[in-house]
């Protein structure tokens, strides 16, 4: 199902043995557009320290009740490698992470940080260096929330949400505000349609039309995201859907 990553901000996030604080933010993947961690906020628990908790390490989670079961003791997660504030999350301390918690490790050996999609990002030379001494490509969501967009032909609004696959936790929509052009209307775009990513001017650049987008299938937060409505947002922007590819590449597993 797809869901707002707003809608997570505060969820319970309760180890076997007791709560452990809440949602505070979450990590993605700013290639392949998927998250990795979520980011507790764990109070006077554990003061101080970032709590990385990877969506391998959780239960079902209990959508009514706004809680996310975690597969670990709060003894477990005491102990578990610190991860600094200030500095990027380097692939060193996520290999650390996957180690000691027995973690999937989602990068390929030998990975090289090549985008597979067409969108491009971009860095300063500062951010250059950032990178390389960190070697990540993990984004905060509260970073990008607000970061504005710009179509072929010119800007048109900001980034207000992110619609998630809770199967997956792929990244599937980017919601705009739209302001600009059409006050009030919000839009889904996806990731996979980004021309390019100017981290450091915290905009994102869409390969579509600013009228295009004004005429899109208008998004409204309140209601469920439907089939049907992504088959006419896709339809209206003439894009291969994504999950014919994902059918597609489970048929051949068989």
């Amino acid at each position: 199902m797809l869901r707002s990553i707003k809608s997570f901000k505060g969820f319970r996030l309760k180890a076997t043995d007791g709560d452990i604080g809440h949602v505070y933010d979450l990590y993605f993947d700013d290639k392949d557009w998927i998250i990795r961690y979520l980011v507790a906020e764990t109070g006077n628990w554990l003061l101080e320290k970032k709590v990385l908790l990877s969506p391998a390490s959780l239960a079902e989670p209990q959508w009514e009740s706004h809680e996310f079961p975690v597969l670990l003791t709060k003894n477990e997660i005491e102990n578990s490698p610190d991860v600094s504030k200030d500095k990027p999350i380097s692939k060193q301390k996520e290999s650390e992470l996957a180690k000691y918690y027995d973690w999937p490790i989602y990068w390929p050996i030998g990975h090289t940080g090549v985008p597979p999609h067409i969108h491009v990002v971009e860095r300063t030379r500062g951010a250059d260096k950032e990178q390389e001494e960190g070697d990540s490509s993990l984004r905060s969501f509260r970073e990008v929330v607000g970061y504005s967009c710009h179509a072929i032909d010119d800007d048109f609004g900001h980034v207000s949400d992110f619609i998630v696959d809770d199967t997956t936790w792929s990244i599937r929509y980017l919601v705009i505000s739209t302001r600009t052009i059409l006050p009030g209307k919000k839009v889904l775009i996806s990731p996979m349609w980004s021309e390019k990513i100017v981290w450091s001017e915290r905009t994102i650049h869409l390969s579509l039309t600013k009228e295009a987008i004004k005429n899109s299938p208008e998004f409204d937060p309140g209601a469920p995201i439907n089939r049907k409505y992504e088959e006419e947002l896709y339809d209206y922007y003439g894009r291969p859907v994504y999950w014919r590819k994902e059918m597609d590449k489970a048929a051949t597993h068989f």
